[in-house]
């Protein structure tokens, strides 16, 4: 896929920064972009076409960065970018919490935007190439799940757990991380629940990989997928 081919919405109410963004992404980057001013607008055309990668502001009219970026989340895994000139670590922390993939604070240069989307697109495709290896086929949209081509008969609760341990193969997550993860609306559950939905994956893996521990433990950390 060339950049031509790749939708970027942008997200942001203030017209001559959205207005300058788009024109950075087209010239220097080869994108195709969308712009919307008002985060209860953005799902509506996110549906319509969805975007490559989401560049968000976080101070909207309508609703707020983090509402968007929750909403965004539940749809699927498309790369989101957060724009704010708020440079609180609580904020950034937050940000990068709920799910976004990079976080770029006010004032920032154009160029370095554009070089912050190739990369967090580049990580994507990184993302999809091993879960290919692995033979794991992940549909964000119908929320299924293939191995090998056979369908793994996933919860939502699973569905999400197994996209968040294979985003990035060898990666080790915390319960807290996969906790956060395997629930949108960050409720307290038990490191015993998070063990016992990672139990049940790899039950339904196992039946079609045969025996191989695709999700392994790793002592004191929590799990990671792969090697």
């Amino acid at each position: 896929m060339t950049h031509r081919d790749q939708l970027i919405l942008i997200v942001e109410d203030e017209p001559k920064i959205a207005s300058l963004l788009a024109d950075y992404l087209n010239a220097q980057g080869g994108f195709r972009t969308l712009i919307v001013g008002r985060g209860d607008a953005v799902l509506d055309v996110f549906r319509a076409d969805v975007p490559d990668l989401v560049l968000l502001d976080l101070m909207l009219p309508g609703l707020n960065g983090i509402e968007v970026c929750k909403l965004l989340r539940a749809e699927c895994d498309v790369p989101i970018i957060m724009v704010t000139a708020r440079v609180e670590e609580i904020d950034r922390l937050l940000g990068l919490e709920l799910g976004a993939d990079d976080y770029i604070c006010k004032p920032f240069s154009p160029r370095e935007v554009v070089a912050r989307v190739k990369a967090v697109l580049r990580r994507a495709e990184t993302t999809r190439d091993n879960q290919r290896q692995q033979g794991l086929e992940i549909d964000e949209l119908k929320f299924t799940a293939r191995l090998n081509g056979t369908d793994l008969g996933l919860t939502p609760v699973e569905f999400a757990l197994l996209k968040t341990l294979s985003s990035i193969s060898g990666r080790v997550y915390s319960r807290d991380q996969l906790m956060n993860a395997m629930y949108s609306d960050y409720r307290v559950v038990s490191d015993r629940a998070v063990d016992t939905h990672v139990k049940n994956l790899r039950k339904k893996l196992a039946a079609v990989s045969g025996d191989e521990e695709m999700i392994k433990s790793v002592y004191g950390l929590g799990y990671r997928f792969g090697e």
